[in-house]
Order: C-alpha cells, then sequence, then structure tokens
C-alpha cells in the first residue's frame, strides 16, 4: 500500500534544494522528504512522563496495581510489617 502526496506551488528554490539534497545523500526526494518530517516530528514530540512509561510496561493489563494517585501525584509506598 502505497500514500503519496503531491506539494503544489512550491518554491522553485526549494524543489532545486531537495533535488541537490536528496542526490547527494543518494535517496528519492519523496524518501528525504519523510525523513525530514519524521525528523521533525520526533523532535518536537514532549518526553512522557514517568508515571505514563510506568503505566504501559506495569498496569493493570501487565497484572502490576498501580499507587493510589494523590495530591502528589501517587502516594509514596511504605513497607510496614502489620502484627
Amino acid at each position: 500500500m502505497s500514500n503519496s502526496l503531491t506539494v503544489r506551488d512550491i518554491d522553485p528554490s526549494d524543489k532545486s534544494w531537495l533535488r541537490r539534497e536528496s542526490r547527494s545523500v543518494g535517496i528519492s526526494m519523496e524518501e528525504l522528504v519523510r525523513r525530514l518530517i519524521h525528523e521533525k516530528r520526533t523532535k518536537t514530540e514532549c518526553p512522557p512522563l514517568p508515571s505514563e512509561v510506568f503505566a504501559r510496561y506495569f498496569g493493570e493489563e501487565h497484572g502490576v496495581d498501580l499507587p493510589i494517585e494523590s495530591n502528589f501525584r501517587f502516594r509514596p509506598v511504605s513497607f510496614t510489617e502489620e502484627d
């Protein structure tokens, strides 16, 4: 399955820059644009919160009960012995 994107009214100097850059790297113009878009997306994405990462890998669907949320994000775990 192939997706194509058509850019109309692109500045000729931008198009020639894309052509030169793609030729110097040895890939097609389309692949260069894909890589540029991917690079821009990864730079602008916000890193996930530690609690989101914890929930993704150790959440209820993985058999781990997450601590109850409180005013301080998560209640600290205390290890006390009950008699």
